[in-house]
């Protein structure tokens, strides 16, 4: 079994789309990134804010698993790491099919569990046209299928650095499927 692991760092103060590719990044428990827009116990997205400013905040860190990066090169976007938003690009964990409450232990310390998936916004094709309906698919059923990775909440916080490895534990059963957060 191939292990899997952190294969980009990505945050940034401003709620841009896109975020600055670091070497490591802290993650402080119950916050989420340090120094990251999305910082913080409550939603900090701009379109949950102005809603409800006090709904806890399930969106602190955002995954993208670098074959998706990869998938997205073969329909032609030259898509990198950190482009799409995500705090972490990992290696070799299907973050699509886990279940909600996953957690994944990252390097040393640092511990977070998984909440729901990403829901793609139209700020994608300011990207790269297209690239919306390029992260969404349909399953046999007809079922939506969204690809744009995965979003946690930080459970223990540390720091986190390029080729950590990731190690993965399942909530108890029965599994529930991720939905949107």
């Amino acid at each position: 079994m191939k292990k899997a692991k952190v294969v980009s760092l990505s945050k940034s103060d401003t709620h841009s789309m896109s975020k600055f590719v670091w070497e490591e990044i802290m993650l402080l428990k119950g916050l989420g990134v340090e120094g990251d827009a999305h910082l913080g116990k409550t939603v900090k997205h701009r379109s949950r804010v102005a809603k409800d400013p006090s709904q806890p905040n399930l969106r602190q860190v955002h995954l993208i698993h670098q074959e998706l990066h990869e998938e997205l090169k073969q329909k032609g976007f030259g898509i990198k790491a950190g482009e799409m938003g995500e705090n972490i690009t990992t290696k070799g964990i299907d973050l699509l099919s886990l279940p909600k409450d996953t957690v994944l232990h990252i390097g040393a310390l640092a511990k977070i569990r998984i909440t729901g998936l990403r829901n793609p916004c139209h700020q994608l094709d300011g990207l790269a046209k297209g690239l919306m309906k390029a992260v969404l698919d349909r399953a046999e059923d007809g079922t939506l299928i969204r690809k744009a990775g995965v979003m946690a909440v930080v459970e223990e916080g540390g720091l986190v650095r390029i080729a950590d490895e990731i190690i993965v534990e399942l909530p108890q059963k029965p599994y529930i499927k991720l939905d949107r957060v």
